[in-house]
């Protein structure tokens, strides 16, 4: 396994797997870094090398999952990366895919109960995921910045905690992998294929960057958070 080092040129990460490129988006880190190191680019970002190599090779490796290393990372830190990732999610990748799939219900002649079905689908799965993140973006990680500054009073205490964030965390996985199989069997020729492939590729991105989403949030934020509460009471 080729890990991802500090003293890497960030443009050569970029070659090793240009689907990093959102993920290094994600720390305010544009394109335009010349040959520049990792760590030569995070000292100028303000962005702490370690966190970033880290969560970079998550991303880039499905077995790789420091989890030890990990829970020492600092909360507000996390909480920043995961706003950052929701934005993602919420500005670029999911107004893309939608973009792509309108046109592929477009190229088809009529509203076939296959089509409206498939419309249905994909809207509902679509406000699904963006009430999960705004559930997250208004009520778990105010908490977290909330207990990490030392501020859950009783009040806060009573209405939220982390055991309430794993009861709630709603698992899109099975609903995104229908959505999926759904254009994979039964859209057939009369949709356009270049989009039909378009909108499957997007919806398999979709779905590896929410695995490795998820996993930092029910891996790592929550003990971590889980480990504060337990400081506080």
């Amino acid at each position: 396994m080729l890990l991802i080092t500090p003293d890497m040129k960030l443009a050569d990460v970029v070659n090793v797997n240009y689907l990093l490129i959102p993920v290094i988006n994600r720390f305010d880190i544009p394109l335009g870094f010349g040959d520049k190191s990792v760590e030569q680019v995070c000292c100028e970002r303000g962005v702490n090398v370690e966190f970033f190599t880290t969560i970079i090779n998550v991303f880039n490796h499905e077995s790789y999952f420091p989890q030890e290393r990990m829970l020492s990372f600092d909360a507000l830190e996390l909480v920043r990366y995961l706003r950052r990732t929701h934005e993602y999610y919420r500005n670029t990748l999911l107004p893309q895919l939608e973009r792509h799939f309108d046109r592929l219900m477009a190229s088809v002649s009529g509203d076939s109960k296959e089509t409206l079905l498939i419309k249905k689908f994909f809207a509902d799965y679509k406000n699904e995921l963006l009430a999960h993140l705004r559930r997250e973006d208004t009520i778990t990680f105010p908490y977290v910045e909330a207990i990490y500054r030392r501020q859950r009073t009783e009040e806060v205490a009573a209405s939220y905690s982390m055991k309430k964030f794993e009861a709630e965390h709603s698992n899109l996985d099975e609903k995104l992998y229908d959505l999926k199989s759904i254009l994979i069997k039964y859209a057939q020729s009369e949709y356009d294929g270049y989009l039909r492939n378009t909108v499957i590729f997007d919806l398999f991105r979709l779905e590896k960057d929410l695995k490795d989403h998820n996993r930092i949030e029910d891996d790592i934020l929550t003990p971590i958070v889980e480990k504060m509460e337990r400081a506080h009471v």
